[in-house]
């Protein structure tokens, strides 16, 4: 199969990635600085990590002073997604992808990379690779820090509205699919339902850290949708064609 290995062309597919990274990184910058943390250490944030959803649950954890168990944990769970993205996409590498090229694209192995680099139809070489991880990820961290800049200039009520933008970012991703698929709608409700329990009764709130109630949330809601909505499995096929 020929191979897309064109870093030019890599990097055209990543720019509408980045431009979306800049929205979202510039929210979470806000939130990062809104909660305490010094620009350097937002934008270090995400540099090293580049994932939304575990550096907004990650945040509270480092400022509440949870520990790095706890953190792990939480990181753990919330990303485990991208090992399985990351298998899946290099079934797609050329023969010029190294194994060191193989170990740097996965760090940027985003949704959104993953998405488009896997809509190809051809293997994919480094150079393109290499294209469409750096575009998304100069995007986030640009983003990340012009909202933590913002969030030291702009006036204290537009901060806060700001803040709640990421938060809309994660409804706007689950909505389609919760509407197309009502497991995926009952298991969101019946996390935000466990959260909402981990928040308001008094023992659970003082007892048990953010990060372990993200951790137990996302379970337990995992697991009891997994037993009551189990994927149909496929049906097998013999040597003469027939089921």
């Amino acid at each position: 199969m020929r191979e897309q290995n064109n870093f030019l062309a890599g990097i055209r597919d990543g720019f509408p990635i980045c431009l979306g990274y800049l929205s979202v990184a510039f929210a979470f910058g806000i939130t990062a600085v809104n909660s305490g943390l010094d620009i350097w250490q937002a934008v270090l944030i995400s540099m090293l990590n580049v994932t939304s959803a575990g550096q907004l649950a990650g945040v509270p954890i480092m400022i509440a002073g949870g520990t790095l168990i706890e953190l792990g944990a939480t990181q753990l769970i919330i990303n485990l997604r991208y090992s399985l993205m990351s298998i899946s996409l290099s079934q797609k590498f050329g023969k010029s992808m190294r194994l060191v090229d193989k170990f740097l694209v996965s760090f940027v192995n985003t949704d959104e990379v993953f998405a488009v680099s896997s809509s190809k139809g051809m293997d994919l070489g480094r150079r393109y690779m290499y294209g469409i991880t750096l575009t998304p990820f100069l995007g986030w961290t640009l983003g990340t820090l012009l909202g933590a800049v913002a969030g030291n200039i702009l006036p204290e009520i537009v901060i806060s509205a700001l803040g709640i933008a990421i938060y809309a970012m994660f409804v706007a991703i689950v909505t389609p699919v919760a509407r197309k698929e009502r497991p995926v709608l009952f298991c969101s409700l019946c996390a935000i339902a466990l959260s909402c329990v981990f928040h308001y009764v008094p023992f659970l709130k003082n007892h048990i850290s953010s990060g372990f109630a993200i951790i137990i949330c996302t379970i337990i809601a995992s697991v009891i949708f997994a037993i009551a909505f189990p994927l149909p499995k496929e049906e097998e096929v013999d040597d003469n064609g027939t089921t």
